[in-house]
């Protein structure tokens, strides 16, 4: 019986999950499944610039492990990329970073801010705070 694996960590769990090639129907699309670790370790390789040891470090993985992830995540991103297919992240073996440990704290914002007027705004869920409009003064938002 094979050893369990242990959970990688991330420290951003995106806002938005699912990516889909524009004008075609999402009943005639196949699916490419991202799981949140694959895309915390693009995250960091590819957004961040960080080296894959540092980036393994930080994922609480291995060297190798983190390079097996970033090559699955390329794959996946390329295959749904070349061949049109949808994107949609989830599950994988993972824990949130902590907050307060001197790193930035994981997961989206809770709030919404006026840059005008200072409103806070509770975060809905799969809308950005730059697509929403402030109630008080009709300004868009900004992140919390």
């Amino acid at each position: 019986m094979p050893r369990p694996r242990l959970r990688r960590r991330i420290f951003n769990q995106p806002e938005i999950t699912y990516f889909k090639p524009a004008g075609v129907p999402i009943a005639q699309l196949e699916q490419t499944i991202l799981s949140f670790d694959e895309i915390e370790a693009l995250r960091l390789k590819d957004y961040e610039g960080m080296d894959q040891s540092e980036a393994a470090k930080k994922m609480n993985v291995s060297q190798p492990t983190f390079h097996r992830l970033i090559v699955s995540a390329r794959k996946k991103t390329a295959d749904a990329l070349v061949n049109g297919k949808s994107i949609r992240i989830q599950g994988g073996v993972f824990k949130m970073a902590r907050p307060g440990l001197g790193r930035r704290a994981g997961g989206p914002p809770t709030k919404c801010i006026c840059p005008v007027c200072k409103a806070r705004v509770p975060k809905k869920r799969g809308i950005p705070c730059a697509q929403m409009k402030c109630p008080d003064c009709g300004a868009m938002m900004t992140r919390g």
